[in-house]
């Protein structure tokens, strides 16, 4: 046990003094964050461009109304009162007559216009849309920019003439104004959470709001704190154990260990530096979500669950990354088996957002009992606001350990028959021999 302990000594101080790790642990979350600091710094730097849009109308009669409407929004709505300043930008609408004679060579002239930045966009109104028939062609409303999908003028544009448009038909049954008033009234729905009871005290708590932190920012920090912690100190080992074979320096370390040791004690190094990682961001978060007004959306409840969780994923991960470098003889070998034995980390990014979308369905119940899958994904699911049944985690982990074991059996196997061996080429069929047959 000394032994051990002294290895685990020897890869614990050998990683924190690093100038890497201080690195990473100040730079990997700003790099896995970066996204949400950036839309924080910018949601106030709004594009005030003016933009000029023409309207190919079919109708003939919407464009006058639209042009009203924009000429209403740029007047009272686009300064503010108090300061003065401009605070969203003008719309400006043309109306351009329909070419019935080649009208996809008028739609390619004004597409030239806007990649020449004359135009910011055309819209193309369908001839039927007062009255839609069964034609979906003749009752469409298309709009036409560079960036279209994310265009804010689209939603505009699209909520301005269905209201015209509503009001046109309303017209038509000669209703008077003060008859439709409510007819146009809209009505958001809210958010809440579920109506809960305090164990203590038996009293009931009405529900809150939904937030965006309790759906999806608390499970997505949680799923990628994990996924650092096994990238940053898991996945480095492989080219370790790879260095120190070839290095002579584990024939030298061998001569007063046994392998056994020597692997458990670069596992252990590996935990306890997560362990001070993982911790180091858990509080800094916490602090600043405390600070923020967030304090509780923290799931203070699903710590030691992802402790467990990471430790296990933290050995599954390492141990066949240190098999798999003692099977290496040069930095080439390293780089053709790293990203195999990187896809139990990488895929359960792929599936994270249909669990979010839905954490009881069948597939993210199957796909998180999957062992590989476990460690990140369970999390992912008991983070969301959704109540996950209870026997699942214990199921989850149950299967997690015997998979880990098995992992680490498979690991030791390639490492004690590997470490000492030169010039054997890692491949798939080698791999297996020296796991099954040692």
């Amino acid at each position: 046990m000394r032994k051990i302990w002294i290895l685990t000594k020897r890869e614990f101080i050998t990683s924190i003094r690093t100038k890497s790790f201080l690195i990473g642990l100040i730079i990997a979350p700003v790099l896995m964050g970066g996204s949400f600091i950036v839309i924080k710094l910018s949601e106030d730097k709004l594009d005030l461009d003016d933009k000029k849009i023409a309207v190919i109308d079919h109708t003939g009669i919407l464009t006058d109304d639209l042009i009203t409407i924009a000429e209403d929004r740029n007047a009272n709505y686009t300064i503010d009162t108090a300061s003065g300043e401009k605070i969203r930008p003008g719309y400006y609408f043309e109306d351009v007559l329909p070419d019935t004679s080649n009208l996809l060579q008028q739609k390619f002239q004004l597409s030239e216009k806007i990649r020449n930045k004359e135009l910011h966009a055309f819209v193309e109104i369908g001839p039927e849309v007062l009255h839609p028939g069964e034609d979906q062609e003749r009752f469409r409303i298309t709009y036409y920019a560079e960036n279209s999908m994310i265009d804010d003028t689209r939603s505009w544009v699209g909520r301005a003439i269905n209201n015209h448009i509503r009001k046109l038909r309303v017209d038509e049954l000669n209703l008077g104004d003060d008859a439709t008033d409510d007819l146009f009234f809209w009505i958001n729905v809210n958010g809440m959470g579920l109506v809960s009871m305090d164990e203590n005290t038996g009293d009931v708590t009405d529900a809150k709001s939904s937030s965006l932190a309790d759906a999806l920012a608390v499970p997505y920090i949680f799923m990628m704190l994990m996924f650092m912690m096994v990238m940053m100190f898991t996945v480095p080992l492989l080219s370790a154990v790879m260095e120190e074979k070839g290095e002579r320096i584990a024939e030298v370390l061998l001569g007063s260990v046994t392998a056994t040791q020597f692997m458990v004690g670069k596992l252990l190094g590996s935990i306890l530096v997560s362990l001070i990682g993982s911790s180091v961001y858990i509080i800094g978060g916490a602090v600043l979500a405390t600070q923020a007004g967030f304090a509780e959306s923290i799931p203070y409840h699903l710590l030691p669950w992802f402790f467990v969780f990471m430790i296990l994923e933290i050995i599954m991960v390492g141990s066949i990354m240190i098999g798999l470098g003692a099977a290496c003889n040069n930095a080439k070998d390293a780089q053709s088996l790293q990203f195999p034995a990187m896809l139990p980390v990488i895929l359960p990014m792929f599936v994270m957002f249909p669990i979010l979308k839905s954490p009881v369905s069948g597939f993210a119940t199957a796909i998180s009992l999957f062992p590989p899958f476990t460690p990140m994904l369970m999390i992912v699911r008991q983070a969301t606001p959704v109540t996950i049944p209870a026997w699942q985690p214990y199921v989850g982990l149950l299967g997690v350990l015997l998979f880990t074991l098995l992992m680490i059996w498979f690991g030791g196997r390639i490492f004690r028959t590997c470490i000492l061996m030169q010039g054997t080429p890692p491949k798939i069929g080698n791999i297996i021999r020296w796991t099954i047959k040692g």
